[in-house]
């Protein structure tokens, strides 16, 4: 036990002997997962959901089995950008998620509404039972990746989803703005402190490619993402320009059919981790996680 024990468990990383409870949840019987792969941020609009659907379909198309849990529960879009409108619909099994057009598995509360529109007005422990019932309940299948989409923060959620799942390192996604440091920080800090290893960070929006004369513009000013990375010691593993066939694509629907190759040294990351067979290794492994100083904003 840690001389700064607190006694409280449900909020806590450490392995003890005097550990009292086990949050860690199974999945579905029959669901076989290898891979679990949370995507974050800090704050909302960056970006998190379009991230986990382009990675979901560059694995895809590598050749691996892909699924997204979307644990977004009361901000879902992940089945509006791969253009799916049915419902999924529960078994004597259990319930089963739904299939893209390219074979990517989904499971998010937009497909159990009636309404695409209707609102999931409910209080957080119920929101995050919810996520867990995604993982327990849901029969997915043979699944190489699963890819977590979870709400922006560091609230109900994303500790659900760090205590009950076997999260094997997270992706954290934000935008070249000046309070980048403190996002970051914060994303970092509860990785460090559920244990869970950091694989890179995400810049979105990071510039606008003129057409016309391929000049890149950077509309939020110069990025600083390359040292707030290594402030945190993680690495950049990739910059994503604002591209409004991007956005066009997931209006539509058509995010399977669109082509870029901005995460490619993420994918080239992962690839190296399965041709290992190991679990990726946290970068802030042995280190502490540089404190916040001063405004960032």
């Amino acid at each position: 036990m840690s001389e700064n024990c607190s006694q409280s468990c449900g909020s806590c990383g450490e392995e003890c002997a005097d550990r009292k409870v086990d949050f860690s949840e199974q999945p579905h019987e029959l669901s076989k997962i290898k891979k679990v792969i949370g995507v974050v941020s800090g704050k909302g609009g960056v970006g998190k959901s379009m991230v986990t659907s382009l990675m979901a379909v560059s694995m895809k198309r590598q050749g691996y089995n892909t699924a997204i849990l979307d644990a977004d529960i009361t901000g879902p879009s992940i089945p509006k950008a791969f253009g799916i409108k049915e419902k999924a619909m529960p078994s004597e099994l259990g319930l089963f998620p739904i299939t893209s057009k390219t074979g990517i598995e989904i499971m998010s509360i937009n497909l159990l509404l009636e309404n695409d529109t209707d609102p999931v007005v409910w209080r957080g422990p119920i929101i995050a039972n919810t996520v867990k019932q995604f993982w327990t309940d849901v029969i997915w299948g043979d699944v190489d990746y699963m890819f977590v989409d979870m709400p922006p923060g560091t609230g109900d959620v994303p500790l659900t989803v760090f205590q009950s799942l076997p999260v094997d390192g997270i992706i954290i996604v934000t935008s070249p703005q000046e309070l980048v440091s403190m996002i970051v920080a914060k994303a970092v800090n509860m990785a460090k402190m559920m244990n869970v290893p950091v694989i890179g960070l995400v810049e979105n929006m990071s510039y606008f490619e003129c057409p016309d004369c391929d000049k890149k513009h950077y509309l939020f000013g110069e990025s600083r993402i390359e040292d707030v990375a290594k402030q945190y010691g993680i690495d950049v593993v990739a910059k994503m320009p604002i591209d409004s066939s991007l956005a066009g694509g997931c209006d539509k629907g058509l995010i399977e059919l669109f082509e870029n190759n901005w995460l490619d040294p993420i994918i080239k990351t992962m690839e190296k981790s399965e041709q290992a067979d190991a679990l990726f290794i946290p970068e802030f492994a042995g280190q502490d996680v540089p404190a916040q100083t001063g405004s960032q904003v």
